[in-house]
């Protein structure tokens, strides 16, 4: 029995949050200077916000808008924050780095992967888009008893075809409990699946533990980038080294996952092979890459010439992955929440 288990977490997570405000200021840096330089980290914990890393650019950006906005965008009732109080810890980038990026170089050293598996219309795996459709459909209702602070978990074997178990956590009004809810999210959880062609007799789970009243950073320190499998495969594909928001696309940790993404999903829909895997590795201040690689995981169905061929078509330097997805001109608060490769506008989705 092959059961693979994938997660997702709810706008209103506080390290999705964080995510979410990070990319904000990262979009609103580069709509008013597209030279910006950002690497920005958040940390949230009760009403406090800290905004720290390294931003170079002639926009200085109105955190405390950007952060309201993100509110506004994931539900102000849904949360917990009456006011906030923002800690500034934002410095210029290093010179040292700034050196090496200037002349075309990669901005930090690390290795990337792109994944793609034709099992789903997403090219996703089923247990991720199961869990993304569904968590992201229960923010979507504006249920008045629930709140914003959710997650979701699917188990999925692959050997039957089968849902076998499906989870949600999700945060409550105090004034009610998970019996309240649990047919309705249950409902859900088969609506979702039965969609999809799936079946619907699977275990299903609901706030397992009870109450789940004090959730978002009253329960939990929200920070930048820990939900790294939520917002790439779900765990299925092997991750990077680095997160993806927060940071402008010199930094290779978005831009070359972006560029694997799309070679990788390219691979599969033009039928050279079912499922396909791809490594991109960089070393800080060169422009090419060290290194790429290609796993088919044997299901392919051309040449690895024909394969290679392919991937060499790329240019892969970060200027040369910058202007193929037009990287300085993607609003990056679309791809901040439900995963970076949900999204099938952005250009790293579309295939050819």
């Amino acid at each position: 029995m092959r059961v693979i288990t994938c997660e997702q977490v709810s706008n209103g997570h506080p390290d999705k949050l964080c995510d979410q405000i990070a990319d904000a200021i990262v979009t609103d840096c580069l709509k008013h200077d597209r030279k910006s330089r950002v690497a920005a980290e958040v940390l949230i914990k009760n009403e406090f916000i800290v905004v720290a890393g390294e931003i170079t650019s002639k926009w200085n950006p109105n955190y405390e808008m950007l952060i309201s906005e993100v509110f506004e965008r994931v539900g102000p009732s849904k949360l917990d924050y009456e006011k906030i109080r923002l800690i500034n810890l934002i410095r210029k980038q290093s010179g040292d780095i700034a050196m090496g990026v200037n002349k075309g170089g990669a901005g930090d050293q690390g290795m990337m992967y792109g994944y793609a598996t034709n099992e789903t219309p997403e090219m996703l795996p089923i247990p991720f888009v199961l869990a993304t459709d569904f968590i992201k459909r229960l923010g979507e209702k504006n249920d008045p008893r629930l709140k914003a602070d959710a997650k979701a978990q699917v188990s999925f074997d692959y050997d039957s075809g089968k849902v076998t178990t499906f989870l949600c956590s999700v945060q409550h009004r105090k004034e009610f409990e998970p019996k309240d809810f649990r047919e309705d999210v249950t409902k859900l959880m088969k609506e979702v699946c039965a969609e999809r062609g799936f079946n619907t007799d699977f275990e299903k789970l609901v706030n397992p533990t009870g109450r789940f009243v004090i959730g978002g950073s009253f329960a939990d320190c929200g920070v930048t980038g820990r939900k790294i499998a939520c917002d790439t495969y779900g765990g299925v594909g092997r991750l990077g080294g680095g997160a993806l928001s927060g940071k402008d696309p010199t930094k290779v940790d978005r831009s070359g996952a972006y560029i694997a993404r799309k070679i990788a999903k390219d691979i599969v829909v033009l039928g050279y092979c079912d499922k396909c895997e791809v490594q991109i590795a960089y070393a800080i201040g060169v422009p090419e890459p060290v290194s790429v690689y290609v796993n088919t995981f044997g299901t392919e169905h051309a040449s690895d010439d024909m394969i290679n061929g392919y991937v060499n078509s790329f240019d892969l330097t970060p200027r040369g992955i910058i202007k193929t997805l037009n990287l300085l001109g993607i609003d990056y608060n679309k791809v901040s929440a439900y995963g970076h490769f949900w999204n099938q506008e952005m250009p790293w989705e579309k295939n050819g």
